[in-house]
């Protein structure tokens, strides 16, 4: 069985937005009991993440060494939509566009303290969009 929804996100701007509750609704929806879900955000400028979801730390933290490693603002050439276009495909990049998390029991197999993020990289409020898929029996 293949079951295919897609949430709709609207971020306030840079940083980390939780959607391990969504995906599970869909999860849900799908019937399936063992097999795979597949998370995929269809943009260029944010990314997806498995992280600790207890403390609020862990992100700050995670947002400022992303700041370390592709700072806005640092002379690149395309910057079309302001300092942090560029800036945001880089940490895109480094990150990941899409997750895989096993399916046991019509459950995510997820760790105590893992969560799923949706990781805005732009500085401006975007609309995101992220497709789940769910493989199995």
């Amino acid at each position: 069985m293949i079951f295919r929804d897609q949430l709709a996100i609207r971020t306030r701007g840079r940083g980390t937005y939780e959607v391990t509750a969504e995906v599970r609704s869909l999860l849900q929806q799908s019937k399936v009991s063992t097999g795979l879900c597949h998370v995929f955000c269809r943009h260029t400028s944010a990314s997806l993440t498995i992280t600790e979801n207890a403390d609020p730390a862990v992100r700050r933290d995670l947002e400022q060494a992303m700041a370390r490693l592709a700072p806005d603002g640092a002379g690149y050439e395309h910057d079309a939509e302001g300092p942090d276009d560029m800036a945001a495909h880089v940490r895109a990049v480094l990150t990941r566009p899409d997750l895989v998390i096993p399916v046991a029991g019509n459950a995510l197999v997820l760790g105590t303290w893992q969560g799923i993020f949706l990781w805005e990289h732009r500085l401006d409020p975007h609309a995101r969009e992220i497709v789940v898929t769910v493989i199995g029996e």
